[in-house]
């Protein structure tokens, strides 16, 4: 990893990947006469090509700083002895793509993948940030191969209201909720909204953007710390230079993506997401990354998995603190080095060495009190806990370390609502028969119901009991919500609605049962009811007529398998992860 030569062969630089025009030399000599073009000498061309991969975009506020991150990591790279070759890709945010952002991972991920193939060059940075972007890069990385690095945008400054510290977004959902209580006034409500997003960045709280940072260091696919800097320090600017200088050691090593995507780093990445209470997403989305590199993710190993393994880190949703204090209190090494006993440590990672070797050079530990000690857990199980039962016959989720105890053990009668429509249309209607010990239904928000599988799982509490000081109630769907978001939520529940799945033939009045401490989700019909329902009212599977819905709606898989399109996903198998 060390050495400093490089030596241009027809597989490496502008010689790879050559365009066809039926003459290898005139291709290479075209391509250099455009490229000199833009003032390049023979010299730099001769250079490691290192692609940047730019997802900066003006709707995507969380990747605002994406300029000075290039500028730092163009001088990392020309200081190592590389060439640096910015280019665009798709650029996902959560608030501005519509129907969902996850509707448009896959078609993210594919852009990378092919750009990646497509253009020549000796290694890639992978610069994103918001929620779908980090694990669309991943998933194309991993399927296109070569080296690749992860830089993290970074997370936004927190703000204050009346005196308040705030930040987006698990405060914003707290102040929707009080907003729609009666305790919030307009004005009010106007004026915390100047106040939640004090900077560009990612949430600011372990939503699905923190959580896939934290994924990214896990994986061994960042630099040694870099899933915590906020966006707008600079330890962020210095870590996108080092993360530079870094992606030319790779290209020079030519250490492949595969060799980090292990099994052991995906246990570990797993074992991360259960200490950090990281968002339900990031489940999904390791599922979807491991089918790239052929691994299935084994939900049970998973669960199992979280009976041993505490949240640790004491921030929103599930504890008290900020992004920004993650970072003061060590960041990543600091947890990682808490969670050693538990880990891979032969895992291979993007620095060339192991993440035990990593963690035996990482700065030592000092007094704080945000990353915990297995013996003083913030939540004594990892923070997903996966349901079973003749609801969810492929599985359902909970993120039990953000939900209401009171709650995990409970049975109720079914509020039912057909889809996202039907929901707007009646959550506030003051007839609806609702009670606060109801559980709260909602189907076809699935992967195909949707389609794309929108966050709306986080259902709102209806109008009339919130104003009645109702905080929580168990709420059921086959679709996401924001890793920013808390309650007695169950989640992902497969197989979904729109294609048959159990959960399609729920009606209002039906009793269910859920029991955490048992991993039970029970709906109490008998089978012989369920199959006069079924024979009552058959299901089609969505379709379209044309264009990226058409592929969608043929293509993407369930929850389960990471929602993934299947054709994308690799060809040959490696089995399970975790083993």
């Amino acid at each position: 990893m060390t050495d400093s030569t490089f030596k241009p062969t027809q597989a490496s630089g502008f010689r790879q990947g050559l365009t066809s025009y039926g003459d290898q030399g005139f291709s290479l000599f075209l391509r250099k006469a455009f490229i000199k073009g833009a003032g390049y000498s023979d010299e730099a061309l001769d250079k490691p090509v290192i692609g940047i991969a730019n997802t900066a975009s003006a709707y995507n506020p969380c990747h605002g700083n994406a300029p000075q991150l290039i500028e730092a990591l163009e001088r990392g790279i020309l200081l190592a002895g590389g060439l640096p070759m910015t280019f665009p890709t798709i650029s996902l945010h959560e608030s501005f793509a519509a129907p969902t952002s996850m509707y448009l991972r896959n078609l993210m991920a594919m852009d990378t993948e092919e750009m990646l193939r497509a253009q020549p060059m000796d290694a890639v940075v992978l610069m994103g940030g918001c929620d779908k972007t980090v694990p669309a890069q991943l998933m194309g990385a991993a399927s296109a191969g070569l080296p690749a690095i992860q830089l993290i945008t970074g997370s936004m400054l927190t703000g204050s209201h009346r005196g308040e510290r705030v930040g987006a977004c698990t405060d914003c959902r707290r102040y929707w909720a009080r907003y729609r209580a009666g305790d919030v006034d307009e004005a009010e409500k106007d004026e915390v909204n100047d106040r939640l997003v004090a900077s560009v960045g990612t949430c600011s709280v372990m939503g699905t953007a923190s959580t896939m940072a934290c994924i990214a260091e896990a994986l061994g696919m960042t630099v040694p710390g870099g899933a915590s800097p906020p966006a707008v320090t600079a330890d962020r600017m210095r870590i996108a230079e080092l993360t530079g200088s870094q992606a030319v050691q790779l290209a020079r090593s030519g250490l492949g993506i595969e060799r980090i995507l292990t099994a052991d780093a995906f246990e570990n990445a797993l074992r991360v997401l259960l200490a950090i209470g990281g968002s339900t997403n990031g489940l999904v989305h390791l599922a979807a990354m491991a089918g790239r590199v052929g691994l299935a993710l084994d939900l049970d190993a998973f669960d199992r998995m979280g009976r041993d393994t505490p949240v640790l880190i004491d921030l929103k949703p599930s504890g008290q603190h900020y992004m920004e204090d993650f970072h003061h209190a060590g960041g990543m090494p600091a947890l990682l080095r808490e969670l050693r006993p538990l880990l891979k440590l032969d895992a291979l990672t993007v620095t060339g060495k192991t993440l035990g070797e990593n963690l035996d050079a990482a700065p030592a530990p000092f007094a704080q009190t945000v990353i915990r000690t297995v013996s003083n857990p913030i939540y004594p199980q990892g923070g997903i806990a996966v349901l079973r039962g003749n609801l969810a016959p492929q599985g359902a989720i909970i993120k039990q370390s953000a939900a209401d105890p009171r709650l995990m053990e409970h049975e109720g009668r079914a509020v039912v609502f057909e889809n996202s429509a039907d929901l707007a249309a009646r959550i506030d209607d003051p007839d609806l028969d609702v009670h606060p010990h109801d559980i709260l239904v909602l189907k076809n928000i699935g992967p195909k119901g949707a389609p794309g599988m929108p966050e709306a799982g986080y259902l709102p509490i209806p109008q009339k009991l919130a104003r009645a000081g109702v905080k929580d109630m168990v709420r059921i769907s086959d679709g996401r919500m924001s890793g920013t978001a808390f309650g007695t939520v169950i989640l992902h529940v497969t197989p979904e609605a729109a294609i048959g799945g159990p959960l399609a033939y729920v009606q209002t009045g039906d009793r269910i049962r859920l029991s955490v401490s048992k991993r039970s989700l029970e709906w109490l019909v008998s089978a012989e009811e369920l199959a006069q329902r079924q024979k009552a009212h058959p299901i089609t599977s969505p379709s379209a007529a044309r264009g990226y819905r058409q592929l969608f709606l043929q293509s993407v898989n369930q929850a389960d398998q990471g929602a993934d399109f299947d054709f994308l996903r690799a060809e040959h198998s490696q089995g399970k992860t975790p083993r």
